[in-house]
């Protein structure tokens, strides 16, 4: 997108228009222009109309002075859809939450309920592979998520070789969500690991062909599972290179582990070559997924565990810290959908670690948002706020953003705030413009762009949630506007605003 003259100059003083809202005197970063300065900012319905040093005339003024105003943030990784969970998210910045790891299906049906209910900030989903996959192999019925896009997992009937037939079928499904307006292609690889690597190619072809991108939760690493089909990380790079697709490697941080190094070095390098090959990390180092998958069986504990033994793992609904492989098998029978976290690495120790992770080289910053989790016993209202006790969830799904900034800008120095609100803005906006040309519109601070805006106090911004006390939002953020409108302002969130709307894609139909 140009930048409008209007971004870097006072000749707007003399339009003559009144704004509905001006940003007055903040600390403004757009980082598509590279600019960095003391600026007011006119909003005129839902759209950014002016940036510049002059006085603005507006029918609501908010004071940013000593503030920082930069784009919303757009998390390319949000399980949580929900009103709660998005309300929660947009505490911490956020104005865009798109669920692109393991998508919808059918796409249509989600749209049309998240209109419906009303969002706090924009929504999006990519077409689900694993959703998909569950129905034409295990039979289970598409939703269009309302069960939880991580539901049915640990389900061995969906996990199997699929016939040519079978893949045929989901191909031609999968087409027909990017159709509706589907982001790209979610594809939960790593939580089928025996599937046929062909399958994959099959559908990143799909992808390539429909101009989208994959979403790629990868396979296992060689070094955290020997008898692994092929290496998640040489894999993913590899196709992307023979297929031409732009293949997003979703939270290579917690799917790598300690083997980041190498992984990163296979990324750089396939990309050298030419490979669109973008990533995404959170600042965590626990994992969170439904305790029936693949990742939580107590023989396969040593793929993502910090020590591959069951304390590694703590049941989200009760709070327990899994005492023997007998109670995690247990647990997995019992209930096979509920979420439970798994200890990556010991998070006290490794600040430096968290901002190294958050300044890889294309890579954005995306939460991995987890669905809330209701203590048994309790009855919860979508509507409800504040959250009560009873509700849990990973604390990424509260603090992603807020700590990015604690951690990797103020405390370690390791990113400049210019680089990383780029990481939360620019970053993840481009990786979904080309599927969904409405998203040139955001990520930037801009005449002509959407006025989703976060204004914080970079002195003080910071994550409050933690482990026990997980939904507990974070602080720092005093206005954060969604299409024009003020979703939370002073600090406080406006339970009755709901502005957001949905990223759509654009893809047309094509012949498989």
């Amino acid at each position: 997108m140009a930048v409008h003259p209007n971004a870097d100059s006072s000749n707007c003083a003399d339009n003559g228009v009144t704004y509905d809202v001006v940003i007055r005197g903040g600390r403004v970063i757009d980082p598509e222009s590279g600019l960095d300065g003391v600026r007011n900012v006119g909003i005129v319905g839902d759209q950014i109309t002016a940036v510049c040093e002059a006085e603005l005339i507006g029918r609501r003024r908010i004071d940013a002075r000593g503030l920082v105003v930069a784009p919303g943030f757009i998390d390319l990784h949000s399980h949580g859809q929900g009103v709660g969970e998005c309300r929660l998210q947009a505490l911490d910045g956020v104005t865009t939450a798109l669920e692109l790891e393991a998508g919808v299906a059918p796409v249509s049906v989600a749209y049309l309920r998240a209109a419906a209910e009303g969002r706090p900030i924009n929504y999006g989903y990519s077409a689900s592979w694993s959703s998909l996959r569950m129905h034409v192999i295990g039979g289970a019925p598409l939703s269009g998520g309302a069960d939880g896009p991580l539901d049915r997992l640990g389900s061995d009937a969906w996990r199997g070789p699929a016939s040519p037939a079978q893949i045929a079928a989901m191909l031609r499904m999968l087409e027909r969500e990017l159709v509706d307006g589907a982001l790209g292609i979610g594809i939960l690889l790593g939580y089928a690991p025996a599937t046929d690597p062909a399958e994959f190619v099959e559908v990143a072809r799909l992808a390539a062909a429909a101009g989208v991108p994959a979403f790629v939760h990868a396979r296992p690493l060689i070094e955290q599972d020997p008898g692994v089909v092929i290496d998640g990380a040489e894999e993913l790079t590899r196709v992307a290179g023979e297929t031409s697709v732009h293949m997003h490697y979703c939270h290579v941080n917690s799917t790598s582990t300690r083997h980041l190094d190498r992984v990163q070095a296979l990324v750089e390098a396939v990309r050298a070559q030419g490979a669109k090959v973008t990533s995404e990390v959170y600042p965590y180092g626990s994992g969170m997924s439904s305790i029936g998958s693949d990742y939580f069986h107590p023989d396969r504990l040593h793929v993502l565990g910090a020590t591959g033994t069951p304390q590694d793992v703590i049941y989200a609904r009760t709070g327990e810290t899994v005492a023997s492989a007998g109670r995690l098998l247990e647990l997995r029978a019992a209930d096979p959908s509920g979420l439970a976290f798994i200890k990556l690495f010991d998070e006290a120790s490794s600040t430096d670690r968290i901002a190294r992770m958050c300044a890889l080289p294309h890579t954005a910053i995306a939460s991995d948002a987890i669905p809330f989790v209701i203590e048994d016993g309790h009855a919860y209202d979508p509507m409800q706020w504040p959250l009560p006790k009873f509700v849990k969830t990973h604390p990424r799904s509260a603090g992603t953003y807020g700590r990015t900034l604690r951690i990797a800008v103020r405390e370690t120095g390791v990113l400049s705030l210019p680089e990383a609100i780029a990481k939360c803005t620019l970053q993840p906006a481009r990786i979904v413009e080309r599927a969904a040309p409405a998203m040139r519109r955001k990520g930037r601070i801009q005449p002509g762009c959407d006025a989703d805006v976060v204004v914080f106090d970079a002195e003080r911004v910071t994550d409050a949630a933690t482990y026990q006390h997980s939904v507990r939002p974070s602080t720092g953020f005093a206005h954060v506007i969604v299409n024009g409108e003020s979703v939370v302002s002073d600090g406080r969130l406006q339970e009755h605003v709901l502005p957001g709307r949905p990223v759509r894609g654009s893809t047309v139909s094509h012949v498989i």
